[in-house]
């Protein structure tokens, strides 16, 4: 019974948290606003294939909800998938990468934060194409992967342990880059991540970020209930950035994917956005 009581406060406080009445949790959910009602009241608990969906929605794991420290396991999920193969996530260069050599060539030195940079292939190619490159993710394991691929290939990359959600940058960086990554920054802490980095790049600096988008029609969760994900709003990453900001690049693809061991589609926000003024 203690579970559930934690249960039913930690739905409550997640949702306002997010600022989101019953009903439209409900209806993300696809449930009635009842249901919510009930959980929040303590009378009855979700269903056991509800609780990936609602961790998904607040950003958290099902671990989470029920009050147990989540620190580690947040660590750990990609952490076993890095050491069982050296490239988990492939090792092809993505497009939004690609695209910054173009946007910010490197006749003179240009430096460039990568933002969960999973086992280090972006970080490395960045620093192969002549930027001073720092980058970190919260895995030990993808860092110490990454510091190997770069060895490898004879680039110097600033490499380091930390968690998004608390980690500050205190430098100005040209580029800041960041792929895959932030679906996991909960809907309440978005606004406040986004302020930071764009205080942190310099004017005519860019900001290349990539988000997963909620559609109806697109099965895409299953990566993100793993990884205790929250997927963004269709154009919403675009909100994050104002009149000192000009869009180099906004687009929305879908792809199938398999990372997870079952075949899925994703809906991603791509944007490229340079800073014009402070």
């Amino acid at each position: 019974m203690k579970d559930e009581g934690i249960l039913a406060k930690r739905i409550y406080e997640s949702r306002k948290k997010m600022g989101v009445t019953q009903e439209v949790l409900a209806d993300k959910l696809g449930i009635t606003p009842q249901s919510i009602s009930r959980w929040e009241n303590g009378q009855s608990r979700p269903d056991v294939d509800m609780l990936p969906k609602l961790a998904a929605i607040f950003g958290t794991t099902v671990d989470a909800l029920f009050g147990y420290h989540a620190e580690n396991l947040k660590i750990t999920l990609y952490e076993e998938n890095y050491k069982k193969v050296s490239r988990f996530w492939g090792g092809k260069i993505r497009r939004l990468a690609r695209e910054i050599l173009g946007l910010m060539p490197t006749d003179q030195p240009r430096t460039l934060l990568e933002i969960g940079c999973g086992t280090g292939e972006a970080a490395t190619f960045f620093a192969r194409n002549g930027y001073i490159v720092s980058a970190f993710d919260i895995s030990d394991e993808a860092i110490k992967k990454a510091d190997t691929l770069a060895k490898s290939v004879g680039v110097d990359v600033n490499l380091f342990r930390a968690d998004l959600l608390t980690y500050k940058i205190e430098t100005k960086f040209d580029i800041i880059y960041s792929s895959g990554v932030a679906q996991y920054i909960p809907p309440a802490e978005r606004k406040r991540f986004f302020e930071m980095i764009q205080a942190n790049t310099a004017v005519g600096g860019l900001n290349a970020i990539n988000a997963l988008v909620d559609k109806s029609f697109v099965d895409n969760a299953s990566d993100l209930i793993c990884g205790g994900g929250s997927l963004y709003d269709s154009a919403e990453l675009f909100g994050y950035y104002g009149r000192n900001w000009r869009f180099e690049m906004m687009d929305e693809i879908y792809f199938d994917r398999n990372v997870s061991g079952v075949s899925h589609q994703h809906c991603i926000d791509l944007m490229i956005a340079r800073k014009i003024a402070d």
